[in-house]
């Protein structure tokens, strides 16, 4: 329940504090290239539950639907503001509303695309599709896109198993420290 009240009152406070730069976000995606400014992609929430989860557009449109890395030519369908909000993770902004609405955590193992069978299936597998997805996590932090999916599933399992508040907090922070290093971002 702390967990439920925690998410609620910080994706508030985070929706007040990033209500400028979400305002400037949306007006250099609409001058940068055509078409819409939030990208939905269907995702594997708690349960193995599909939901849908919003970012900011960063790819051109009609890229085909696939996990980053698998991307033929990943460069060629990338958008020039894409790029900054991707090395930045600005574009993850507009996941803040799907945590207020309750479909994801501030932290949580990543929601999994609808397509990535080989990731859901080692998740179910050790029950970690019991728990919300986060915005962010523990397999986050500790390596991000440099990551094989085996290693991620390590590491969400762990944290469903050592999970707490104050494990939240450190993941929290430590993402802070990350996205403003830019460490571990492959897809920049």
């Amino acid at each position: 329940m702390l967990k439920i009240i925690f998410d609620k009152i910080i994706s508030i406070i985070l929706i007040i504090f990033f209500i400028i730069p979400i305002l400037i976000i949306i007006i250099l995606i609409k001058i940068d290239s055509k078409g819409p400014i939030f990208y939905t992609s269907i995702r594997i929430g708690k349960n193995n539950k599909l939901f849908k989860m919003p970012k900011f557009r960063t790819m051109k449109v009609n890229t085909p639907e696939l996990a980053t890395h698998k991307l033929p030519n990943y460069n060629m369908h990338i958008t020039r503001v894409g790029k900054i909000l991707r090395s930045t993770s600005l574009d993850e902004i507009p996941q803040i509303f799907t945590v207020f609405f309750g479909n994801m955590s501030l932290v949580g193992p990543r929601p999994a695309l609808y397509n990535q069978a080989d990731l859901i299936k080692l998740r179910t597998d050790k029950m970690i599709d019991s728990i919300k997805p986060g915005i962010t996590g523990y397999a986050q932090i500790n390596g991000r896109d440099n990551l094989s999916i085996k290693k991620k599933v390590e590491y969400d399992y762990f944290y469903l198993t050592n999970s707490s508040f104050y494990f939240d907090l450190k993941i929290l922070f430590k993402t802070f420290i990350i996205v403003i290093l830019r460490k571990n971002i492959k897809n920049e």
